[in-house]
């Protein structure tokens, strides 16, 4: 899914894009490839939930898998 498609079906509110701006900051090295993947995960998440929109928790939940990958990358 190209990045333009992705922003468009994985709408996030102020809160989601400030939660995920201080997971980008945090993390260092986050690439804009690495937000899209976040915001793909957190949708799937939503989806698993039922919701219709993601949510907090379901941002969450994505960048918690995101610093877990990154964990077991770096050994």
């Amino acid at each position: 899914m190209p990045s333009r498609m992705v922003r468009g079906v994985c709408k996030v509110n102020q809160a989601g894009l400030m939660l995920v701006k201080k997971a980008m900051e945090k993390l260092l090295q986050l690439s804009a490839r690495a937000y899209d993947r976040i915001l793909k995960v957190a949708r799937t998440a939503a989806d698993l939930g039922g919701s219709e929109g993601i949510r907090i928790e379901d941002l969450a939940e994505a960048i918690h898998f995101r610093s877990l990958d990154r964990e077991s990358w770096a050994g």
